[in-house]
């Protein structure tokens, strides 16, 4: 049986293609920027997580700090956690684990996207989404992820809806609805090209 011929070799590129090439790699410190961004929000997590604990076990000044931090008011004076305190403190927590994979998303994907492939094939690590990673398929996962964290800010507000506006509670709601339907229009063209990609390849 006849083996298939591998790829021949490949030819270097003339030097102004290869300068706009190599420019890809212009883009590695905006990479690494995002990942001290992710350290600056396991430190906030770590200090939010560690203030809920305090407050649990008595700290008057550990529960004035996540009052503050999460924007809560009342007419009487908060000495102790409850429910909706801790209900808040937890969906900040998740806001930020959420946002948190929004860039691990923006990070890995972006980079064997954009920049330079990763070689993670057959590792045990590798995220089932990377393996079929494009432009397409990490905008329309971009969006989704924009909107669970919508999602959690929206929760957020409607149950601490006393300390703000009619306006603000609208306002709100409606940029959720916004970011829910250019979603609904990212995947929807997504299909649709898609479609007409996979129409043309049916011809040949």
């Amino acid at each position: 049986m006849q083996e298939k011929p591998g790829p021949g070799p490949v030819s270097p590129l003339r030097p102004l293609p290869n300068l706009i090439f190599a420019s890809r790699w212009l883009q590695l410190p905006l990479y690494l920027g995002l990942i001290a961004a992710q350290a600056v929000y396991v430190v906030h997590f770590v200090v939010e997580l560690w203030h809920l604990i305090e407050a649990a076990a008595g700290s008057q000044a550990a529960l004035q700090q996540l009052v503050s931090s999460i924007g809560y008011k009342t007419t009487a004076q908060v000495t102790s956690l409850n429910e909706t305190i801790i209900m808040l403190v937890v969906l900040a927590l998740i806001d930020v684990v959420m946002i948190s994979n929004l860039l691990i998303m923006v990070i890995v994907g972006g980079f064997e996207t954009f920049v330079s492939r990763m070689g993670l094939e057959g590792h045990p690590d590798q995220p089932e989404w990377l393996s079929h990673v494009n432009a397409s398929v990490l905008k329309v996962k971009l969006a989704t992820a924009i909107i669970g964290i919508s999602s959690i800010h929206l929760l957020k507000t409607f149950i601490n809806a006393d300390n703000y506006t009619d306006r603000v509670l609208i306002a709100q709601t409606v940029i959720h609805i916004t970011f829910l339907l250019s979603a609904m229009a990212i995947a929807y063209t997504d299909k649709i090209m898609a479609s007409a990609g996979a129409g043309r390849a049916d011809k040949h």
